[in-house]
């Protein structure tokens, strides 16, 4: 099944932000999602699945787990457009979309940088 899963509305009003969801990856990864037409990072072969958020749980995400990495992107997802199955799955006290299989090229609106400020924490998001 394609599409959100769960009750979750978006922060913002406007059309299809609902289905927006975010994955955070190192550029050189999705530089060869693009020669190769899809996108398979590790964790879909070791987990089964790929790790998104919601655009409001990126800044969080990335601060719990990718302090100290350089050269990260957000690849910002219309789920409806993606070919494989989309889970909504608790993690803690929240809900967290995962995508059960590879990530369609097709399905990514936007890619944009993903630069911590001078302190190492992450604050901002660029889009586009």
């Amino acid at each position: 099944m394609t599409g959100r899963q769960s009750g979750q509305q978006g922060s913002l009003d406007f059309p299809g932000w609902d289905s927006l969801i975010v994955h955070i990856c190192p550029d050189d990864d999705w530089r060869a999602a693009l020669e190769r037409g899809e996108y398979c990072p590790g964790t879909l072969e070791m987990e089964g699945f790929i790790h998104c958020s919601r655009p409001d749980q990126v800044l969080a995400v990335a601060n719990d787990f990718y302090s100290g990495i350089p050269d990260l992107v957000t690849l910002w997802i219309d789920a409806r457009l993606l070919d494989s199955e989309l889970r909504w799955e608790a993690v803690g006290r929240d809900e967290f979309p995962h995508i059960y299989g590879a990530l369609n090229l097709e399905a990514v609106l936007y890619v944009a940088g993903l630069r911590p400020d001078q302190d190492g924490v992450y604050r901002n998001l660029a889009l586009g």
